[in-house]
């Protein structure tokens, strides 16, 4: 987050970070603009995977890939509760809050397939419906 050295705010990173890695790592970055390397990153949690140059594109795709074998609608249902469920007060209204796309997942075919071709010992033929 360099933008302190420029004279501006990090942006909506001033309000993701800390909720990412520790906040006394996350002032030490906000505060004063440092950089960090992609080793440091990952051991404060907000890296995946360090790869060898070179290879991140690699990397990205192989991750890609391995989120496109999940349900499309469970993945959606997945991320919006965990950024919607930071916004709640308590651990139990998080747990306890029925978030839209999780109510869309549990409607859909994809819902059905995935136990289902589990079951069946086969891949799954998501309909993302």
């Amino acid at each position: 987050m360099p933008e302190p050295r420029v004279g501006l705010i990090a942006g909506s990173g001033v309000h993701r970070l800390p909720r990412m890695i520790p906040q006394k790592q996350a002032l030490g970055m906000i505060l004063t603009g440092r950089r960090v390397s992609a080793t440091e990153g990952k051991e404060l949690g907000f890296v995946n995977e360090v790869v060898p140059e070179g290879q991140a594109l690699a990397a990205a795709k192989r991750w890609a890939a391995l989120i496109l074998e999940c349900s499309p609608m469970a993945i959606h249902a997945s991320k919006q509760s965990v950024y919607r469920s930071l916004d709640e007060p308590t651990l139990q209204a998080a747990m306890t809050t029925t978030y839209p796309a999780v109510k869309a997942n549990l409607d859909s075919q994809d819902y059905i397939e995935g136990p289902r071709a589990f079951a069946e010992r086969r891949k799954p033929n998501w309909q993302n419906k």
